[in-house]
């Protein structure tokens, strides 16, 4: 069996397969790149070629344009694409639509990069699949044991139950356009919010995308040509930043939500001014990150990018050999908003 280090190791433009001659998520244009998903973190334009799910090259072109690269190749979750010798196939990785883990094998070595994921549903993608590996290589966005996320459906519950508190008010939610947005959408109508929903246009593109894919929305309707003081009882989903900017100023006395894993931090929820914060993640908790790790028991645990420490930490008192590869140009918040400014 090779080494690991000789099938995979961190480079300038991201993590390198030598042996295939290809990157994973690379932050740079290159001349073959594997991506993980559509976050435009890791799936970025101007790659010579490109693998992916076709759901996620289906969110490249709507974002970048038909020509993002100069050839792009799809893969359905469990086909086996061989790149020089080296056999990757893809691995639901439950984060957003099309999200997948990287199976990358050569010679009896087996190691996962996993990009972005979470264990818990999500009814807008289909859920993590467990890939026993010798090597798995994971983020660590809240790699904490202070994070650990309540359930998305108790987060919804308020939503709702603050709908009918005020129903005077319009309650105005930011999420971010690719996944975080269709999610809540979803959320809501299996809590039997079957109201029409009114979205910023910055979502519309991949609320369609999703809609075509077979993720069924139910009515939307865009927020705008509205008088001052509209919507009030209603939701609208809008990108973080809108929600504190002059659009929002049309809507009935609005409260203002945030559905974001960072909104357990109280500090962050009082900076943004979020009357409303809903705890809701696309990305693995610590107790997640964990099971993870126990579930697939591999030899080594890679970590690419967050908050590695407390999990170095774990590793060393389990016994288990991991390191800190430190990636750069990997964005913790998914910051997703087509063409809108946003943060966090």
């Amino acid at each position: 069996m090779i080494r690991p280090q000789d099938l995979l190791r961190p480079a300038p433009a991201g993590l390198y397969c030598p042996i295939g001659d290809f990157y994973v998520d690379p932050v740079r244009p290159v001349d073959r790149a594997v991506i993980t998903h559509g976050h435009s973190d890791h799936a970025r334009p101007g790659h010579g070629a490109v693998l992916a799910t076709p759901e996620t090259l289906a969110i490249m072109a709507e974002r970048y344009g038909p020509d993002f690269a100069r050839w792009a190749q799809p893969a359905a979750y469990g086909e086996t694409t061989t790149i020089n010798g080296v056999a990757v196939r893809f691995a639901p990785a439950g984060h957003v639509l099309g999200s997948a883990q990287a199976v990358i094998e050569r010679d009896g070595l087996i190691m996962v990069v996993s990009g972005d994921y979470k264990r818990r549903r999500d009814p807008t993608c289909l859920p993590f699949e467990p890939v026993r590996c010798h090597v798995f290589i994971s983020e660590a966005t809240f790699g904490l044991p202070v994070f650990v996320h309540p359930s998305d459906g108790e987060e919804i519950a308020r939503l709702v139950h603050s709908l009918t508190q005020f129903p005077e008010r319009a309650h105005l939610v930011g999420a971010y356009a690719l996944g975080k947005a269709q999610r809540v959408i979803r959320l809501l109508r299996e809590a039997g919010w079957d109201r029409t929903i009114h979205v910023h246009g910055a979502l519309e593109r991949l609320n369609r995308l999703y809609q075509n894919e077979g993720i069924d929305l139910g009515s939307l309707a865009p927020a705008t040509g509205l008088k001052a003081g509209a919507l009030g009882g209603e939701v609208v989903i809008a990108p973080p930043s809108a929600i504190q900017d002059r659009w929002a100023r049309r809507f009935a006395d609005p409260v203002t939500a945030f559905a974001s894993g960072w909104m357990g931090v109280r500090a962050r929820a009082r900076q943004r001014g979020v009357e409303l914060p809903l705890v809701i993640s696309d990305h693995a908790d610590w107790p997640e990150l964990i099971q993870t790790f126990e579930e697939l028991a591999p030899e080594e645990i890679w970590i690419t990018h967050g908050r590695e420490e407390g999990l170095l930490r774990w590793a060393e008192l389990k016994g288990v050999k991991a390191r800190a590869l430190r990636l750069v140009g990997y964005d913790e918040d998914d910051e997703e908003t087509l063409g809108e400014p946003a943060t966090a």
